[in-house]
């Protein structure tokens, strides 16, 4: 009894996609058509199914195999190559334009050893096969998927009956001029620009907003230190605006009642008010001319 491996099985995107009338283009220039699809699979197609998270599953001749884990992210990469081929052959003679057909299928696989196998696969090859120059065709199952998170109308292609496939399959296609037509989509699925980049700034800012919330939170509800003052401290330390401290003028007083002696009086009263607490107050002598009513 030999021990075999389970089988791995799982549910993928699957595109495959060649290059229209490739034997054609390889008779009348090999090397001129060799370097033309390396440019294109170097230059756009590979990043960009690099930057839609696809998985290259190989490659034969002018063919291409790839796995991808959205049917939306395959839609979408397939839109943005097709564009990108249209641009890049402007310029070209129109008899060696390199032009691809895409078929794009979801369904169950088998996975062994890097390689893909199944209906799913059959499927989607069978699918590019239908497609005229410059097309996009996917099954029921895509166009069920990218319905409502894509920009795209297809048309509806109706039952093909294909090879090796024992029930029709339903198809959807677009295009070349509507294809161009579509705005341009993010890796994600959404419309404009956007990506990894625009996705880690975001990130970046809403950590700084979360930050500098927490700061402000921290700073409303910190514990303040307890300081006492005393009354006399608080008089000392004062200063009001202008930098200098308050002063008052004191006349000397003067006793107005008819009864003698008063006057000593009326001096400690005028020096108990310029020296008041927290003054600075040099006593200055009291005047001889006023002498104790009391003896020494």
């Amino acid at each position: 009894m030999t021990d075999e491996k389970p089988v791995e099985r799982r549910l993928a995107a699957i595109l495959a996609a060649d290059v229209v009338g490739y034997s054609r283009l390889m008779g009348g220039d090999e090397i001129g058509t060799l370097r033309a699809l390396q440019a294109h699979r170097r230059e756009l197609i590979d990043p960009k199914i690099a930057a839609h998270r696809g998985r290259i599953v190989k490659t034969t001749g002018d063919g291409v195999l790839v796995e991808f884990r959205s049917a939306v992210e395959a839609v979408a990469c397939v839109i943005s190559v097709q564009r990108g081929i249209t641009l890049r052959n402007e310029g070209a003679a129109e008899d060696k334009r390199v032009i691809f057909r895409i078929g794009v299928n979801v369904g169950d696989i088998i996975s062994e050893a890097g390689d893909i196998f199944g209906d799913g696969v059959n499927v989607a090859a069978r699918l590019e096969s239908l497609c005229e120059p410059g097309r996009l065709c996917i099954s029921r199952a895509v166009r069920d998927q990218v319905r409502d998170k894509l920009p795209v109308t297809f048309d509806d292609l109706g039952e093909q009956q294909v090879k090796n496939i024992a029930r029709p399959v339903r198809a959807f296609g677009l295009t070349p001029q509507a294809i161009t037509e579509i705005p341009g989509l993010a890796p994600s699925g959404f419309k404009g620009q956007g990506g990894p980049d625009r996705r880690r700034w975001i990130i970046v800012a809403l950590v700084a907003v979360l930050v500098a919330a927490a700061g402000a939170a921290w700073w409303m509800v910190r514990p303040l230190p307890l300081v006492s003052h005393s009354a006399e401290s608080l008089a000392a330390t004062a200063v009001p605006i202008g930098g200098s401290r308050a002063s008052i003028a004191v006349l000397p007083l003067e006793a107005l009642g008819a009864e003698g002696g008063s006057d000593y009086f009326a001096d400690g009263l005028t020096e108990d008010i310029i020296c008041a607490p927290n003054a600075i107050c040099p006593r200055p002598p009291r005047s001889s001319s006023r002498a104790s009513p009391f003896p020494i």
